[in-house]
């Protein structure tokens, strides 16, 4: 005898029609979904880097230095003969990883202070405001910059720096959000019947914010993909002889009329993955927008 399968309640019935016209939405952004195939196959080869038939990407080879591509080389040698695709390929662990990482520490810090601050307003939205100000008074990579050199050059401390620098935009953008939900009769019915506060902002607010919170996130692991290369190239991210796009473009530039493939193809790769997270981003922005439903 089989066990009767319970119904679905019209809240759920609800979110689940929810899932698929977002779904359905961002199925029918194409360009978005090219976005979506971007950061997947670069996710990929850095996920699969350790098992692919590749060169060690620190091996040098002095009888193959500045070598153009070839069978031997996909994507030609560098200045003192490593192979190009395989520290492109252990290069994209970097910069995903700084990128991911950095997004991470700044939603962790942004997103709790712009709830409180659009939540509880007062003093405490004051403080926190005043103190975002002050640091968004500042362009975003040069007080990565600031912060990085001031942490010393590693690719832990770049990605801190990129992270704390990224903060404030989550700050402003959640305290925006919190403002605009902390005003629907839903959430002043439940403060009527007295619901604690952390099951409000778990239950009613925190739900209806994160959607441009996402959005922005996918938007912001592209900037914190540039930066990251920017520290790199200035010495202060990944430190030599590990990998990074941003270090290539560095040795590169020394060698551009000799050797244009060693700044060509990290400079693609750039490119390329810094694309598919804005695409990515502007699909999920208009799939997740309730207006569009």
């Amino acid at each position: 005898m089989t066990e009767a399968t319970a119904p679905f309640t019209p809240e759920q019935d609800a979110i689940s029609d929810g899932k698929n016209r977002v779904w359905k939405k961002f199925r029918s952004h194409r360009s978005a979904l090219f976005g979506g195939i971007l950061v997947a196959f670069f996710v990929a080869i850095a996920l699969l880097a350790p098992v692919l038939p590749i060169p060690d990407p620190a091996a040098t080879d002095w009888g193959a230095v500045r070598k153009a591509p070839s069978a031997a080389h996909w994507m030609g040698t560098d200045e003192i003969g490593r192979d190009v695709l395989s520290r492109l390929i252990w290069g994209a662990q970097a910069s995903l990883l700084a990128g991911v990482v950095s997004v991470g520490i700044a939603l962790a810090l942004g997103v709790p202070l712009g709830i409180l601050a659009g939540y509880f307003g007062g003093w405490t939205d004051a403080v926190i405001s005043r103190c975002t100000e002050a640091l968004l008074a500042a362009p975003f990579l040069i007080l990565a910059i600031a912060l990085a050199a001031f942490l010393g050059p590693s690719l832990t401390n770049a990605m801190i720096a990129i992270g704390i620098s990224a903060t404030p935009i989550f700050i402003r953008l959640t305290r925006g959000q919190v403002l605009t939900v902390r005003s629907e009769d839903y959430v002043d019915s439940a403060l009527a019947i007295g619901l604690p506060t952390p099951k409000i902002l778990r239950r009613y607010i925190l739900p209806n914010v994160l959607p441009p919170i996402l959005v922005q996130a996918t938007l912001t692991i592209a900037t914190a993909i540039i930066a990251e290369a920017s520290l790199s190239f200035l010495g202060l991210g990944q430190q030599a002889p590990a990998p990074s796009w941003g270090s290539m473009l560095n040795t590169a530039k020394n060698f551009l009329n000799q050797a244009p493939w060693m700044a060509m193809w990290p400079g693609i790769s750039i490119f390329l993955v810094v694309l598919g997270f804005n695409l990515l981003g502007d699909g999920l922005r208009d799939a997740l927008d309730p207006r569009e439903h």
